[in-house]
């Protein structure tokens, strides 16, 4: 999602390190807390929402909130928000968050708005975008490093054009390229460092307060201008994370609150990136356990000699990449990218399967495309400038409304991914521990997959050059004091392995209950009936299920 020249250096740099061998927020958690009453005394003014082929009900509004929760009556931010109005008798509204982060709230409650209708008989049914994210003051990398249009630059850097593609829920952008083994990997960590800089000038002051704690507490000014006294909460994959954190900020304001796909609170993001791995791989392996029963299977019937084809094909598109869409050559990486979103939900795989026989026996990559382009922006699109407060600095009375839905730049996704992650991480080794490590690193990515290791150990290296994160989360998140919360973990998840689900309630305690669901996919609640109705059992009704009850496989 970085422009096309970006992309080259960025991918150059990062192919370098594996070769060659955050931002603090306020965490107002304690003490005393500055007088909020402004934005909590606020009320949001719904109206229809603007656009076409939008469902029929949804309401859009916004909420306003500090930029800076230590500075009140300094600059402020506009959060876009997205509703469906109760059906029946109404409790108050339950609060949505779809993951990522750097997931937009809106444009996803008004897609997946099926899902969630069953909620408004008991609910206003509420989205938003979060802070830096899709309307609501959107961070960027901006041009980068050079232009954005392809046809500008006469003399590319010397490896193949990448692409790149990014994981909504902990992962990072992974390029591909191929450099020289002689250049310098500090070298490489330099560039890295360089757009680092460029993402936090190109994004204004929203970067230095974009990590969870941040948002959680923005989660409380919402409940308090929806009228709610206490937060009825769904969140899926990142959005489990904020709501443990907002549990942790805000016990006595917690109320009904369901965690799906639950991601890790203590893992630093090396650790994520080879749990994320093996959990990719695990999904593979199950997906190409369905597939080899199937005659037309692009890699046989024998599981087993089917792991060691989808290698083997990965490794001849890295040597020889095919021709594909837009110009761009098409990779064994790019296919690992478009794998990794296929696996995602197990409604995918038929569609996986014949876009694999596509391509392997025809070489067409216009089915595995589908894929690739979802989880990516089109290459060579340069991204929107947007608008920065009229101060100009880190938030002394400025004002950021909300961007018009067409100037959310392209690379919002990963640029916010990587902004929230880092914010969300205190660790920062420095150069030579990077280099020392890269060694045992990379094997041990290797040996938790041997299809997404190489793609995944990016996201060990895309914190460096950026200040260091809060440690609010990994050290204080913990022993809530909350009525119970329900949470939901899968065991063929690809992205929030399940024990993160058992690892994140034992932190929790005795408040965290359990619902192994026995399915494939990233969380349950739109793929397992059982889930499904579990869930809307405890938001609507309060019904829990036991402590580690299950919901059986569907097919």
């Amino acid at each position: 999602m970085l422009s096309t020249h970006q992309r080259r250096a960025f991918a150059r740099a990062m192919t370098l390190v594996l070769l060659g061998a955050g931002l603090p927020s306020v965490t107002a958690a304690a003490g005393e807390r500055p007088d909020l009453s402004r934005f909590h005394d606020q009320r949001i003014a719904w109206t229809a929402c603007p656009g076409d082929d939008l469902p029929d009900g949804l309401q859009c509004g916004k909420v306003t909130v500090p930029l800076d929760y230590a500075r009140p009556d300094g600059g402020t931010l506009e959060l876009a928000m997205a509703r469906f109005r109760a059906t029946g008798d109404s409790r108050g509204s339950v609060l949505l968050n779809f993951g990522g982060p750097g997931g937009p709230g809106v444009g996803e409650l008004a897609g997946g708005a099926e899902d969630f209708m069953g909620l408004t008989n008991g609910y206003d049914v509420v989205s938003f975008d979060p802070r830096g994210v899709g309307r609501s003051s959107p961070v960027t990398c901006g041009d980068g490093m050079g232009s954005t249009d392809p046809e500008a630059d006469p003399n590319p850097d010397p490896a193949p054009d990448p692409d790149a593609d990014t994981d909504a829920d902990g992962g990072t952008e992974e390029p591909e390229a191929v450099p020289e083994e002689s250049e310098d990997p500090r070298a490489a960590l330099e560039v890295l460092r360089k757009v680092a800089e460029e993402c936090a000038e190109s994004s204004g002051p929203v970067m230095e307060h974009i990590g969870t704690v941040d948002a959680a507490r923005d989660l409380d000014v919402m409940r308090a201008a929806l009228g709610d006294k206490k937060l009825n909460y769904l969140g899926f994959s990142y959005g489990t994370r904020l709501g443990a954190v907002y549990a942790a900020q805000f016990p006595g304001r917690t109320g009904r609150m369901v965690l799906d796909g639950v991601d890790t609170l203590t893992e630093p993001l090396a650790e994520q990136g080879a749990t994320g791995a093996q959990g990719q791989q695990t999904a593979l392996e199950d997906f190409l356990d369905w597939c080899t029963r199937d005659m037309n299977c692009a890699f046989g019937q024998d599981p087993r000699s089917a792991r060691e084809e989808v290698v083997r094909l990965i490794d001849s598109l890295d040597a020889e990449p095919v021709p594909a869409d837009f110009g761009m050559p098409f990779s064994g990486q790019d296919l690992v990218g478009a794998i990794g979103q296929a696996l995602y939900s197990k409604e995918l795989w038929p569609a996986l399967s014949q876009a694999l026989t596509s391509l392997v026996q025809d070489g067409d990559t216009r089915g595995i495309m589908r894929f690739y382009v979802a989880g990516g922006a089109f290459p060579g699109v340069a991204p929107v400038p947007v608008p920065v407060p009229g101060d100009g600095g880190g938030g002394g009375g400025g004002h950021e409304t909300l961007v018009d839905e067409g100037a959310v730049p392209f690379d919002n996704l990963p640029a916010a991914l990587m902004a929230v992650n880092c914010a969300d991480d205190p660790d920062r080794p420095g150069a030579d521990r990077i280099v020392e490590d890269l060694g045992r690193l990379r094997a041990r990515y290797e040996r938790a997959s041997p299809v997404f290791g190489r793609y995944r150990l990016a996201q060990a290296l895309m914190c460096y050059g950026r200040p260091k994160g809060t440690s609010y989360i990994r050290e204080e998140v913990r022993d809530v004091d909350t009525p119970k919360m329900l949470l939901v973990g899968t065991r063929g998840d690809p992205a929030t392995p399940y024990r993160w689900t058992t690892e994140t309630a034992d932190r929790l305690g005795p408040s965290a209950v359990v619902l192994d669901n026995k399915g494939e996919g990233h969380t349950g609640y739109s793929s397992s009936k059982c889930v499904h109705r579990k869930i809307d059992d405890f938001l609507l009704y309060g019904r829990l299920p036991a402590d580690g009850s299950s919901c059986g496989a569907e097919e």
